[in-house]
């Protein structure tokens, strides 16, 4: 049976490579290259959603509040700092934001220390509405005197202008300590109630990047974010370079591109082996077992003296540290970070089918389905519209069918995510590589 499951997970991982193959011949490699690379980052989205789901159970939709956490950690680790916004405001809102963490802390410890009854109640009412006014009155005008400083371009304070590499951990510890925040409070509801709490905590993250422009912006988005790779350009003003582009034959633009995005392939490439790597030993290991007991049966695993909130928020954290991992490469592999873009249906939606098709609990099934289901979305949409032309090519120009069956191509993209996942469903329930 483990040799079948191998010989079709092998079988299956050799067709995804062949439709990568098929759209570099039929398009081009920088076509192909460009979904390889999204795919390569879907891949470790999907591992981290498998870790939570595939594990432990865990029903998080929050999923795009942990890559958008990961996202800003590239830009404030790898942009270089505004001074003058530094020199405007910047001490005013480190300030602001020590007072209103200070605040929570006092009152806090002014409901565990005093003693129950109406005056508890009064002091914690009065710390909070104090502090959040004396917050309000230091952050806010902090945050006026940055966002004043040349807002065209810049706007906010910057980042450490660190290099861009060093990022990718720290969205995964941002990532982390949020989900380590979400987890306290959320972890102990029930399954359905996890999921409305995380994906409103998500559309907190979310509206918080794209209002606070102090911090990166906000719909204005940051441009230019430092990338792991040279330049395009750069390459081609090196005479090396543009020798051996000359000696392959190859024309010094299109074989810089391709340079740039192999590049990014490779290193996106070590750390989805080295996450799986980790995964399979965790997954095989005694922590893995009990893993799946709890999610099995948590009455059993309390009776065997098992943790299961405290093994709950364990998984959830490192989840959600490779998703905030997943969302820094993908901000340096977009040179921007773009708040807009964080939609549920990419971060969310995409992600779970990924995890679903290619089978829960196991990690290359949920590889496999983020390259499947990444490449069938972008390329479904172009595909389709073909189809659709094909099939109205002897309808006369001004049919309305004709102009009916092409609009609907826009479509192809939802029709298709949700035939695949029927289909899976249906005939493989566990996934294209079920779980051991």
């Amino acid at each position: 049976m483990t040799r079948q499951v191998d010989m079709r997970a092998i079988a299956l991982f050799a067709l995804v490579a062949l439709l990568f193959i098929g759209t570099g011949f039929a398009q081009s490699w920088n076509t192909a290259l460009t979904i390889f690379n999204m795919g390569l980052v879907s891949a470790i989205m999907a591992l981290g959603v498998n870790m939570q789901w595939g594990y432990a159970g865990l029903f998080n939709v929050g999923i795009m509040g942990f890559v958008a956490l990961g996202g800003l950690a590239a830009v404030l680790v790898s942009m270089p700092p505004v001074e003058e916004a530094w020199a405007a405001g910047g001490i005013r809102v480190l300030l602001g934001l020590v007072l209103g963490a200070a605040t929570i802390v006092a009152a806090i410890l002014a409901w565990s220390r005093l003693p129950k009854g109406r005056l508890r109640v009064l002091v914690m009412i009065a710390i909070l509405v104090g502090g959040f006014f004396i917050y309000r009155e230091v952050f806010d005008g902090g945050v006026s005197a940055i966002e004043a400083v040349n807002p065209a371009s810049t706007g906010y304070l910057g980042g450490l202008g660190l290099p861009v590499i060093l990022a990718w951990p720290v969205g995964g510890l941002l990532a982390a300590g949020a989900a380590w925040i979400i987890g306290k409070t959320a972890l102990g509801l029930r399954s359905d109630y996890l999921a409305i709490a995380t994906l409103g905590i998500s559309e907190i993250i979310i509206a918080i990047l794209k209002n606070e422009d102090w911090l990166a912006r906000g719909v204005k988005n940051v441009t230019g974010v430092p990338r792991p790779v040279p330049y395009e350009v750069d390459l081609q003003r090196s005479e090396s370079f543009l020798g051996l582009a000359d000696r392959m034959g190859v024309d010094p633009v299109t074989f810089s591109s391709i340079t740039v995005k192999l590049s990014y392939a490779a290193l996106f490439l070590v750390v989805l082996l080295g996450l799986i790597w980790l995964s399979e030993k965790a997954l095989n290991s005694p922590w893995g077992r009990m893993m799946r007991a709890i999610r099995d049966n948590e009455t059993a695993a309390e009776a065997m003296g098992k943790d299961v909130k405290a093994r709950h928020l364990q998984i959830f954290i490192l989840g959600s540290a490779v998703c905030g991992l997943a969302g820094a490469m993908m901000t340096t592999l977009d040179s921007q970070l773009v708040p807009g873009t964080y939609q549920p249906l990419r971060f969310t939606f995409l992600i779970w089918v990924m995890v679903i098709v290619g089978g829960s609990g196991n990690n290359w099934g949920a590889v496999l389905g983020g390259f499947l289901i990444w490449w069938l979305w972008i390329m479904v949409e172009p595909l389709g519209l073909g189809l659709m032309q094909m099939i109205t090519s002897g309808m006369a120009e001004g049919s309305w069918l004709r102009a009916h069956l092409i609009d609907s191509a826009a479509y192809m993209r939802l029709f298709t995510m949700g035939l695949v996942l029927l289909l899976v469903l249906r005939f493989s329930p566990r996934g294209l590589i079920p779980e051991r």
